[in-house]
């Protein structure tokens, strides 16, 4: 089974071949590229203008082609040039899964300019902090994110605002559709491939998020990636007699269950199927049930989201009785797809096959791809690293490369590492090593050459695949007058994978309790940030000898039973 499955691939990324691997000096690094892969991720758009007549964007009942699409992130692209915006400024977007998400997000990187992704759990000093840091010049907003902003938008007052979906006019800010109405063609510029196309904010070790700031490149080649990881399969099948080579593949429609200011849903759901002219189905907020009637009105082909969703499907009331036979493949992505659900889906799913991929925001989307059979007899795999990875595994204090099959932290080289952090040289320069991205996962290698994520180095809460570090929180409720020492962990959780506990150790005479430590968290962060277990501790927390909290000692010694 492996040795065609390396065959398939190496005639995938043959000289000539749409896959084909070549060098690029970028940045003053060698490192592997995708020799057919567009310029641009405007290019990448401009492609799509041949599926005109096709349906693109589905919210509730409302629908729009590719075609109208194409209008409206013209006429939105033409304003914004129109009010000033250049080539390598930013414009943020702040808002739910509307369908604007993805009209605004074309539009700003076909006119050069940067996405900065803002997260919708955001509250207000959060969103301030973002927008100090990455000074767009204009803000598209609806009206939740406007009123989460609340009393920082007079320092943010230099900042245009555009309103979606605003029930009612409100002062200073431009309607959506007042913009989007207007005739318009996209503006014709040329973009540098390795500018930044998107600034989307991972959580910080030291308590505040970094903006990781996407390329063209890297974005487009993630794209590429996800196009070879479906052209292997599909070779694989008609090599098997499965699929007929003369027949075009099915055109694909994704369900959007994950934020788009998140590469899971943004870089890989939604781009993969834009680029082959598939549908992108919405949802107000993810929900099981809901979901099951979407993938049977809108014959969904894929859904991907953080895995307890997949978990969701399989296990509801309605499963059984909804015609799910359109799915073609079922997995997530955002945390490790538990190897009891790999068989699950693969067993009660009839038509899908599970499938996976891990990356992170710092690689713009996926570093490997796991599906179908070779998922099946490899559950705890996250597959092999996609053909313009180089990867190593290291020693994580010298960088060495660890004797073959012994775990280390996962190293990688290629063309969808990020530039950077943005204002973050330190932690730009402690994170990518003459191109190599230190990834802060402990990794080993098969002799297949398909990798098991083992440990993570990062000290970091993965939740319902929101990564909460947790210097963050513990910088949050440092800032409670009551609280003399604090220790932020993951607690093991069956539906969303962790949830964040604490071990807090207050003053003498203090009276905090959990639910005044969580209201007071809670007036400075996003709600999956609040701790949900507080464990109390009669004596200052434990240390080693460099004087950092033994965090897995204690977390191991406290008992869930006894937590707040």
């Amino acid at each position: 089974m492996y040795q065609d499955y390396q065959a398939a691939w190496a005639q995938l990324t043959a000289p000539g071949a749409d896959f084909e691997v070549i060098t690029s000096n970028v940045r003053g690094v060698d490192i592997r590229t995708y020799a057919k892969a567009p310029g641009s991720l405007r290019d990448l758009w401009l492609s799509t203008t041949a599926y005109a007549e096709r349906d693109y964007l589905i919210y509730n009942d409302e629908r729009l082609t590719y075609g109208q699409t194409h209008q409206r992130v013209a006429a939105l692209a033409q304003w914004l040039i129109d009010s000033g915006v250049q080539p390598g400024d930013r414009v943020a977007i702040a808002m739910r899964n509307y369908p604007e998400w993805m009209q605004a997000y074309w539009a700003i990187t076909a006119v050069g300019a940067a996405v900065v992704g803002m997260n919708a759990w955001w509250i207000g000093p959060e969103m301030l902090y973002a927008l100090e840091d990455s000074t767009p010049k204009v803000i598209i907003l609806d009206k939740e994110r406007l009123d989460q902003l609340g009393e920082h938008r007079a320092q943010v007052s230099d900042m245009q605002m555009v309103g979606v979906r605003f029930a009612e006019p409100e002062q200073g800010v431009t309607p959506w559709e007042e913009i989007v109405a207007a005739e318009a063609t996209l503006p014709i510029l040329d973009i540098d491939t390795d500018s930044d196309a998107c600034i989307f904010y991972t959580s910080g070790t030291t308590g505040r998020p970094k903006g990781a700031q996407l390329t063209h490149r890297g974005c487009v080649s993630n794209v590429w990636s996800l196009m070879f990881a479906a052209g292997l399969q599909r070779l694989l099948a008609i090599q098997k007699g499965l699929v007929n080579a003369d027949d075009a593949p099915p055109i694909g429609c994704s369900l959007i269950t994950t934020p788009l200011f998140h590469v899971t849903a943004n870089n890989c759901a939604a781009q993969g199927a834009t680029l082959g002219g598939g549908k992108l189905v919405h949802m107000y907020k993810w929900d099981a049930g809901q979901a099951l009637q979407l993938i049977e009105r809108e014959k969904i082909s894929s859904v991907s989201g953080v895995p307890v969703m997949a978990r969701e499907i399989i296990s509801h009331p309605d499963f059984a009785s909804t015609d799910t036979s359109s799915l073609m493949t079922l997995g997530g992505g955002g945390a490790q797809l538990q190897p009891d659900l790999v068989g699950k889906i693969d067993q009660k799913v009839a038509t899908a096959r599970p499938n996976t991929g891990y990356g992170m925001t710092e690689t713009c989307g996926i570093i490997t791809s796991i599906s179908g059979d070779h998922f099946v007899d490899k559950p705890a795999s996250c597959g092999p690293a996609m053909p313009v990875y180089e990867t190593k595994i290291a020693n994580p204090e010298s960088g060495m490369e660890m004797p073959a099959g012994e775990p280390g932290e996962l190293w990688v080289r290629g063309g969808h590492v990020i530039r950077g952090y943005l204002n973050r040289e330190e932690a730009t320069a402690e994170t990518i090593v003459d191109g190599w991205l230190r990834t802060g996962d402990m990794a080993r290698k098969d002799d297949d050459g398909f990798l098991y994520i083992v440990d993570r180095i990062k000290d970091m809460v993965l939740r319902g695949g929101e990564n909460i570090f947790c210097a963050e929180v513990e910088s949050a409720i440092f800032n409670h007058e009551d609280v003399a020492e604090c220790t932020v962990f993951g607690v093991p959780d069956d539906r969303l994978g962790e949830e964040v506990g604490i071990a807090v150790f207050l003053k003498s005479g203090a009276t905090a309790n959990a639910d005044t430590l969580r209201e007071h968290c809670a007036s400075q962060l996003a709600k999956f940030k609040v701790p949900r277990y507080f464990w109390f501790v009669e004596a200052a927390l434990p240390r080693n000898a460099s004087g950092k909290f033994l965090k897995r000692e204690l977390r191991d010694s406290l008992e869930l039973k006894d937590a707040s």
